[in-house]
């Protein structure tokens, strides 16, 4: 599988410069490109509590409706998140855009980082769906700083995780030792792609996306700076990872997370409420 990890700068509370963003990297994707993947809120940028309700959008919303019709006619699936609207509710959400433009995978954060709380609500389930022959799970940002999250999606027979980012400094280095462990510790592919640039607050975002391969090894590395770095996802390095132990299989230690079987092959595991 082609991917293309879209390291770009994020405008917080800036959706039309956000949307110009996607929109041109969209159009100027690398033949062959099959998915590329956008930073946390992509769309939005980061909210506050004063201004969210101005911001976020709900799923059918122009911008996403804008960016699923531009997947559409380019052929190619994009990852990206926004400031979702649902009633009077808001969600810190990625979705997954198939080439055909329809919404193939949405995931709401479930883990809220400080300047989360009192603007998002958290999601309570995890999530996959068939992508390219793969199976495909969803986190975001603070997310895989917790094992248990990528476990879950892991349960779920995810070969690839896609963590859409927006890890600023001096944080930066926490998240890319974090997804090397998250992807050898569940014999997976993780894709993470963070912001580059800066935020409201003086905050600066270091980079440093990466795809990592079942291993834990390094298939390739952003650094810092703006950039859209092409990727190449080998499926026989699962078949290599997985061939003589499977840490799923092994694990005495099972996830308190109830499973749900939706329509089409769709699975979830769901936070039990406390």
């Amino acid at each position: 599988m082609q991917l293309e990890l879209a390291q770009i700068p994020i405008e917080d509370s800036g959706t039309a410069t956000n949307l110009r963003r996607v929109l041109d990297t969209i159009a100027h994707r690398a033949p062959g490109t099959e998915l590329i993947v956008f930073p946390e809120a992509t769309l939005s940028g980061f909210p506050t509590r004063h201004n969210i309700g101005e911001i976020a959008e709900s799923i059918d919303g122009p911008s996403l409706t804008t960016v699923r019709r531009a997947a559409r006619e380019a052929g190619v699936a994009v990852a990206v998140g926004l400031a979702e609207r649902d009633g009077s509710r808001f969600f810190n959400t990625t979705v997954l855009v198939d080439e055909r433009g329809d919404i193939a995978l949405r995931y709401r954060k479930t883990h809220l980082w400080a300047s989360d709380v009192g603007v998002f609500e958290t999601g309570d389930r995890y999530e996959v769906c068939s992508f390219k022959g793969m199976t495909v799970g969803m986190l975001i940002c603070y997310d895989i700083e917790f094992p248990e999250t990528a476990r879950a999606v892991a349960s779920l027979g995810a070969d690839l995780l896609i963590v859409t980012n927006g890890n600023m400094d001096p944080f930066g280095p926490v998240h890319r030792r974090a997804i090397v462990a998250r992807a050898m510790e569940n014999q997976m592919f993780a894709a993470l792609v963070n912001r580059t640039g800066s935020g409201d607050g003086d905050l600066t975002f270091p980079g440093e996306s990466a795809l990592i391969d079942p291993f834990g090894d390094v298939v390739c590395d952003a650094g810092a700076g703006e950039k859209v770095l092409r990727a190449t996802l080998d499926p026989a390095r699962l078949e290599g990872a997985r061939e003589h132990y499977r840490y799923l299989h092994d694990t005495r230690i099972a996830l308190d997370l109830a499973t749900v079987e939706g329509e089409r092959g769709a699975r979830a595991r769901v936070i039990r409420a406390p």
